[in-house]
């Protein structure tokens, strides 16, 4: 909810540029006292007393020694200005990038090799979206977000350059005349669309269905995007569908009782609303009509992942329990999102507490925030405790437009397109002009120039589609094919005023209008309170529409297509209090096929919360109370249900030689992606392995199964069918299953003796599936001077794609961590003070300083941080007061 530099495919342009910076910082580094002044001059003061034009009191800022503050103040205009300080002193670089990108001025940082990027954030607006959500902030709000916004200037006025981080003094080499502009609220507020665009639907997935429909049998396009597997995994509200489909679950957990058979479960799904795989991408099988969503495919990677790539990954679990089941009998959450990995981590720990809570300043709350935004987005004030998962509704649609000149079609009548025209300020070159075009759908994606977006829909044109296009007049401007996005993100909404109102919700009722707010990116959001109340709440703008499920690119020049409203919030998923005593959120399917709504084609597939819910019930059954350790070990579990049915299948064929003693470590393993396991990093090159053999030659280009739940469902229906065509590959001379996978074993043991020594005793998953910590603008240049002042790690770690602990990895490139819980917290209801807390990195976005990672071998190694929540227990593990002061006068 992280980056490389930024993490995206577009970025090769600046390594020019990165070769040079490298050179002279390295000449400059080199010079001892030198180079200690200038990594260290930006660290902030943490103790004493600063002076901050503004304020109207001074302002009280605890420091633990991890560096987390928590911030007192007597009103909420000076406690948010004093968040927007503290967010810079630690963090403003972040800050200045993350707005930049938001805004489409990449460009102004790094040169003409941003331009494309530039171009495709400005043509969806996210900034003209976010200044129109400024507008819509009631004076409150709109107050706080000001407030933070004069913290983090009056922090600007008296630090530049260098004195405000070391990436000023590398980008001052390539562009010595940037200096960073003032603050708005509207540069907060641009950030929840980047959220919303990490965190948004499938749009890959539309695209994927559309080349497999036009390339495999419909019954084989369709066993590649398989449907949500409700009689196995369970939903949110429902929980397991039955008793067989718990009791297999429990098994994996307690194993089968003595009379049990030990036959695999019914692999089988049962199709949600709407899941009827896409059997009409291209009706008049020409591959030209996919020549546009092969260029959009590719464009799709020209945005900064800020959070992670989408797809496989990008979710998260969460869980809460009543306090009928814990050992203080007051209710347990449990959180953590999953995102890209990135330095600094995305997540920012702090409190917020005003010196007396009244109507006038009610803030008493602690928990993660992003930098660069006022408030807590994930935490607990003092009565309330929430948590966050992505709930993955279709929120985003692409349609096929005709468009002659400047005019597109809509039910045979031409309608004029929406232009605006915005100038891109590039550094180092001249600026450049966009304009941007938009039919009643939203922005044409598909004619930006220095994108793969260009001329995207150039190819579509059917026969069947022109015979009912009136040929232009002769010297008339040719008709032309674009693609259009709609999007729920691209409509003002009221999210950024959601982050005050959850900070402040008191109970159920106030705590469901707060999620009322929050629109996009519509989310999971579970609860509990010191009553002992547990619930959870789907929010979000998610459409209704007139046809169709979303999975597939439609004609927009017919009225038929497109959306005729929204869910109404009354009507979204919603439980309190449930009978079964606790609730989980895993971006499975929160609702069963009853549901009146369509809200996505394309869940999780469940593995993860079938493995929570059944750890969950395990323990409930044996009438163990539970405790906050144990829902951390649960946050920590390594099970990998693929290898519960893949490795059986594995241990029933006949291998020689290497292979069979690489083979044997799988003899009693424990299934679980340890990062010390032989046995794990083994059968994980055996999986890229199995999958490279069964799909590369079979599906078309550029379309992959990566390894995650996609890829379990279809392997784990596959094990069933030993003669499906699927098994034999004639490259290898593979012929149905039991040969594929002997060769598979094979070839996977010699490529583990490759990547992990020859003898297998010695293999350790963990030294081949590590992680980096990249610096989100710097930290992935190919330069190894500017890596490793920014970059921290690689670390051995444990887990795997679609396991709980999902510190996932992409099968079609390679075994390192690109996807991972970004932050861990678990909650106790009964006392604040014993909740626990982890980040990925650490509090200071500084390199160099002794918090810009020191929490990331806490995270590795699966510990967590006392989270202090009373002030006394703040004041005890102090160890920097400083004191923001009102100027003389103010």
């Amino acid at each position: 909810m992280g980056t490389d530099a930024p993490r995206s495919r577009r970025h090769r342009g600046l390594r020019a540029v990165f070769v040079t910076l490298g050179i002279v910082l390295t000449v400059a580094l080199a010079g001892g006292g030198f180079a200690a002044w200038t990594v260290t001059r930006s660290f902030p003061t943490l103790s004493g007393e600063l002076r901050v034009p503004g304020l109207g009191a001074a302002v009280t800022v605890y420091r633990d020694n991890a560096g987390i503050p928590l911030i007192e103040a007597k009103t909420a205009q000076d406690l948010f200005m004093a968040e927007g300080y503290v967010h810079a002193q630690d963090r403003f670089w972040e800050m200045d990038f993350r707005r930049h990108v938001t805004a489409g001025r990449l460009s102004e940082l790094f040169g003409e090799s941003q331009v494309g990027t530039d171009s495709f954030i400005r043509t969806l607006g996210w900034r003209a979206v976010a200044e129109a959500e400024v507008d819509l902030l009631d004076p409150v709000a709109l107050g706080y977000y000001q407030a933070y916004a004069d913290g983090v200037n009056a922090y600007l006025a008296t630090h530049s350059g260098a004195d405000i981080s070391l990436e000023y003094a590398v980008l001052g080499v390539q562009n010595p005349g940037y200096k960073p502009q003032q603050w708005t609220p509207a540069d907060s507020i641009a950030w929840l669309k980047a959220m919303a665009w990490d965190l948004r639907s499938n749009l890959d997935d539309e695209i994927d269905r559309s080349f497999l429909a036009a390339s495999l049998p419909p019954e084989d396009a369709t066993a590649l995007h398989p449907a949500y597997p409700y009689a196995k995994n369970p939903t949110i509200l429902g929980g397991f569908p039955d008793q067989a489909a718990a009791v297999a679950a429990l098994d994996a957990v307690t194993g089968p009782p003595d009379d049990a058979t030990g036959d695999t479960p019914d692999p089988g799904a049962v199709p949600g609303p709407g899941a009827v795989a896409a059997q009409t991408a291209d009706t008049s099988g020409e591959p030209a009509a996919l020549a546009p969503l092969a260029r959009l495919r590719d464009a799709l990677g020209s945005v900064p992942e800020l959070l992670g790539p989408a797809g496989d990954g990008i979710g998260s679990n969460s869980w809460v329990v009543s306090g009928a089941l814990t050992d203080t009998s007051k209710p347990i959450l449990a959180n953590d999102p999953h995102l890209g990995a990135a330095m600094p981590s995305v997540w920012y720990q702090v409190g917020l507490r005003c010196a007396q809570v009244n109507a006038e300043c009610p803030f008493d709350v602690s928990g993660y925030s992003f930098s660069g935004m006022p408030g807590i987005v994930i935490g607990h004030n003092a009565r309330v405790a929430w948590g966050f998962t992505n709930l993955g509704p279709d929120v985003a649609d692409l349609y096929i437009e005709k468009v002659t000149g400047d005019n597109y079609e809509l039910d045979g009548v031409q309608k004029p397109l929406v232009v605006r025209t915005e100038r891109i300020n590039v550094a180092g070159a001249a600026s450049v002009t966009l304009d941007i075009r938009a039919t009643e759908h939203g922005p044409i994606v598909s004619g930006i120039a220095g994108t793969p977006y260009a001329q995207i829909a150039s190819d579509y044109p059917r026969v069947a589609d022109l015979e009912t296009t009136t040929a232009p007049e002769e010297g008339a401007p040719a008709l032309e094919y674009q693609v259009s996005l709609q999007w729920t993100a691209l409509t003002p909404g009221h999210t950024p005023s959601a982050i005050f109102a959850l900070a402040t919700a008191s109970d159920w009722p106030s705590f469901r209008a707060a999620a009322e707010l929050f629109e996009v990116p519509s989310q999971n959001l579970i609860y509990a309170d010191v009553d002992g109340n547990i619930g959870y709440q789907a929010p979000g703008s998610i459409p209704i529409r007139k046809t169709g499920d979303g999975t597939l690119p439609v004609p927009g020049w017919t009225s038929a297509n497109g959306w005729a409203g929204r869910i109404p919030f009354a009507s979204l998923p919603t439980s309190y209090n449930p009978p079964s005593g606790y609730i989980v959120t895993a971006n499975n399917a929160a609702v069963g096929t009853d549901y009146p709504y369509l809200i996505t084609a394309d869940w999780d597939l469940g593995y993860r919360a079938s493995r929570i819910t059944a750890r969950l019930q395990a323990l409930i059954d044996a009438g163990t109370p539970l405790t906050t350790r144990m829902m951390s070990d649960i946050q920590g579990d390594n099970y990998s249900s693929i290898a519960a049915e893949l490795v059986p299948a594995l241990l029933n064929v006949s291998v020689s030689g290497k292979a069979a003693k690489a083979q044997a470590l799988l003899v009693g393993w424990d299934l679980t992606l340890d990062s010390d396991s032989a046995a794990a990093g083994y059968f994980n090159v055996v999986w890229s392995t199995l999958l490279h053999q069964l799909f590369d030659s079979k599906l078309p280009e550029g379309t992959h199964l990566t390894g995650g739940d996609r890829s379990f469902a279809v392997v784990s229906a596959l094990l069933a069918d030993p003669q499906s065509p699927w098994w034999t590959n004639q490259e290898v001379g593979a012929a149905g299953r039991d040969s594929m996978l002997a060769r598979v074993l094979t070839r996977a043991a010699d490529r583990a003796s490759e990547l992990m020594g020859e003898d297998p005793a010695d293999w350790r998953w963990g030294r081949i599936h590590t992680l980096e910590l990249r610096n989100a603008s710097f930290g992935n240049s190919g330069i190894a001077p500017l890596e490793w002042l920014f970059n921290r790690g690689p670390y051995e770690v444990d887990g795997g794609a679609s396991v709980v602990n999902a510190v996932s990895w992409d099968a079609t490139t390679g075994y390192d961590a690109t996807r991972v819980p970004s932050m861990r917290q678990v909650v106790s209801l009964e006392s604040w003070d014993d909740s626990t807390w982890v980040n990925l990195t650490g509090a200071s976005g500084h390199a160099f300083h002794g918090n810009y990672a020191d929490q990331a071998p806490l995270w590795q190694r699966h510990e967590t941080r006392p989270w202090r929540f009373t002030q006394a227990a703040v004041e005890e593990a102090t160890v920097d007061t400083l004191t923001l002061m009102p100027t003389r006068g103010d």
